[in-house]
């Protein structure tokens, strides 16, 4: 394989459970799985899982191995399965898989009654991670000093921590997902005169610009680790969007180069990204949509047809599985997986679930009552727009 090769995943669907092929074709960062210590796992998931029954929903994010997915009750993105928590009142435990954030943001919808369990607390996001409590804290003193706060309405991407949605709601702002970025931002606008984008600058800039018709020079970046954000006060007073210092380690290894290869290689090829890819991938794809909508794009295409996706591999593998009339690449030279989302296995679901057959609750996810309650005043501002 030459180095720059997108994979075709009709030749690699086996990745991850120990494909010959892949070790064969010289594909680095596979993310093959050791087998499991106990042979019996699957079946004491699915003894749990029945035993169980009605009292407890499973929920697994896009992003989940196959042999989690198995389990779902529920699977979709991270708002849509925290709408679904909320949904199913009934169910006293609910165990996310997914990462940290998205647990917390299923327990600030649902109620007090119900628990969000988390198979493993370490599953978490880097992206929200890149944007602290503290530091957005400073980054609004620093705003505050130089007089320009009050005109500036923060707009904060699903994929944060609690404590960032709760300053964002705390603040006249609101939550959006890639999905409906562009009507935040737009509300955002009617509201006060600059935007503040936590935490993915990608986010940011492709719908500031390719959504909104704004200018690359519209907008500038803050960065946390230097004082005021690197920026001078004439750049912030004359910027409409200020995009934070942060991204998705997934979505930002595709790069223009891999477009350009595909696109040489495979003709009649079809470029299909994440809107949190950097923006000269976007610019360059043919379409962009969230998780959701790149499952519908190529469920919808024409049989035959070629999709190179820039999103992440447990995704791509699994829109490859089903649609096997169609030729399905994944948009980068080396195979990797979401290291933190993938920390959720089988193990890990079993582990949870054994648990509350036994009575005992591991890993609950709680957000402090202060916390929740203006994180939800931000997302009850998102679903009004």
């Amino acid at each position: 394989m030459r180095e720059n090769d997108a994979v075709n995943l009709s030749e690699l669907l086996l990745l991850g459970q120990g494909s010959d092929l892949a070790s064969e074709r010289g594909v680095s960062c596979d993310g093959q799985l050791p087998p499991a210590s106990d042979p019996d796992l699957v079946s004491r998931a699915r003894a749990a899982r029945k035993t169980l029954g009605s009292d407890v929903l499973i929920l697994g994010h896009h992003y989940q191995r196959n042999e989690v997915i198995e389990f779902a009750d529920i699977t979709g993105d991270s708002f849509k399965l925290a709408q679904e928590a909320a949904k199913q009142s009934t169910v006293e435990n609910i165990i996310f898989c997914g990462v940290h954030f998205m647990a917390e943001s299923a327990d600030i919808l649902t109620s007090e009654n119900q628990r969000i369990i988390l198979p493993d607390l370490a599953a978490g996001c880097s992206m929200a991670d890149m944007a602290t409590a503290n530091q957005v804290s400073k980054c609004w003193d620093e705003l505050q000093s130089i007089g320009v706060s009050n005109s500036v309405i923060p707009v904060t991407y699903m994929n944060s921590s609690a404590a960032i949605k709760s300053f964002t709601g705390e603040h006249g702002g609101t939550i959006c997902t890639s999905s409906n970025a562009k009507a935040a931002m737009e509300w955002a606008f009617t509201q006060g005169e600059k935007i503040l984008f936590l935490p993915d600058q990608h986010l940011g800039r492709n719908t500031a610009v390719l959504s909104l018709g704004l200018t690359l020079d519209d907008c500038v970046l803050w960065n946390p680790w230097k004082p005021m954000g690197g920026l001078s006060e004439e750049q912030i007073k004359n910027a409409k969007v200020i995009l934070w210092r942060g991204h998705c380690s997934v979505h930002g290894r595709f790069s223009i180069d891999s477009v350009n290869e595909i696109r040489n290689r495979v003709p009649g090829v079809q470029v299909l990204v994440h809107p949190e890819c950097t923006h000269e991938v976007v610019s360059s794809a043919d379409q962009v949509g969230s998780t959701e909508k790149i499952i519908q794009i190529v469920k919808a295409s024409a049989a035959g047809s070629k999709w190179a996706i820039g999103t992440e591999l447990n995704l791509v593998q699994r829109i490859s599985q089903m649609n096997p009339d169609k030729e399905i690449y994944f948009l980068d030279k080396d195979i990797c997986y979401c290291s933190t989302m993938n920390r959720i296995d089988l193990p890990h679901l079993v582990w949870a679930m054994e648990s509350l057959v036994s009575g005992k609750v591991v890993n609950q996810i709680r957000v402090a009552p202060e916390v929740a309650r203006y994180s939800k005043l931000a997302l009850e501002r998102m679903l009004a727009l």
